[in-house]
């Protein structure tokens, strides 16, 4: 049990979206959001400070989980890592999610923790980020001014930092309906289970056949933000899946990465496995042709 304690903040409730953006209008970066709270309140008890903590718990419709085959998934903001499991479409259709969401901390950690938090959160280490990287998709920003769609490829802006403006509440999460032969997976390393991960991967490919056509490799661990491996991904495009193309893309990992040493890790093991689990998590992927 811990025993620190809380720095002190101002905690507002606001009842309607509208409220919620009046309050970000007016406070701007002197107002921390929190939806599920599960990374700000064990940063409050680590030093991190902010005059004002906003709770999005009273807001209504923000919990949603849709699928739609055209549109595709649809996350608000207070959708929990448990709802993503309960999802049949999500297990179906978007397993790197699903499988990052099973691995995702504790229970109760699942019952509160919300996918968008993940992103926003702007960690190098977490798993729901690093499968929605591989998938794609944007996030949906709202301020007074009005809605505001970023791109995946767009939102981590540097560690721990996001595009998110300080007036803007994100509202939804989007993520492209699958294409025709579309498959993907999550894969991670970690000392126990409820742990941060050492290395994360989450690949999605569409094939044809045994050609894959497209392909998004993501992995996180290894640099300020999460990447995307675009050495490998250019291996993959076009290519046969096979003993031999998989063996390039494990060299082109290795060399692609510059990870560092830190309390979970070091750089040379981060190097030394990348590319086994980056082939690991593809034959994983495969596995669903």
């Amino acid at each position: 049990m811990s025993t620190r304690i809380l720095t002190d903040f101002n905690l507002l409730i606001p009842e309607t979206v509208s409220e919620a953006l009046d309050i970000l209008d007016r406070l701007q970066d002197k107002v921390t959001v929190v939806s599920g709270g599960t990374d700000v309140l064990v940063a409050l008890k680590f030093g991190f400070e902010n005059e004002n903590v906003m709770s999005l718990a009273k807001l209504p419709g923000m919990d949603g989980l849709s699928f739609d085959p055209e549109k595709g998934l649809r996350v608000g903001a207070k959708t929990t890592i448990a709802q993503l499991l309960e999802s049949p479409e999500v297990k179906k259709y978007y397993p790197a999610i699903w499988e990052a969401a099973v691995t995702f901390a504790t229970p109760q950690i699942r019952n509160t923790a919300t996918l968008v938090g993940n992103l926003l959160r702007g960690s190098p280490a977490g798993d729901g980020s690093c499968a929605v990287y591989a998938l794609g998709g944007s996030l949906v920003f709202t301020s007074k001014e009005g809605e505001r769609e970023v791109d995946i490829d767009n939102l981590w802006v540097g560690y721990a930092t996001t595009a998110r403006k300080p007036n803007e509440l994100a509202t939804e999460l989007r993520i492209p309906a699958p294409s025709v032969g579309n498959i993907n997976a999550f894969k991670r390393l970690t000392r126990v289970n409820e742990d941060l991960a050492k290395l994360n991967v989450a690949v999605s490919m569409t094939m044809n056949g045994n050609v894959c056509e497209e392909a998004r490799v993501a992995m996180g661990c290894v640099a300020a933000t999460l990447v995307r491996l675009k050495q490998a991904e250019a291996l993959l495009k076009g290519a046969e899946i096979n003993d031999e193309s998989l063996a390039k893309v494990m060299s082109a990992v290795e060399a692609e990465i510059t990870p560092i040493d830190d309390q979970r890790s070091t750089a040379e093991y981060r190097k030394m496995v990348s590319g086994v689990i980056v082939k690991r998590t593809i034959e994983q992927a495969r596995q669903r042709v």
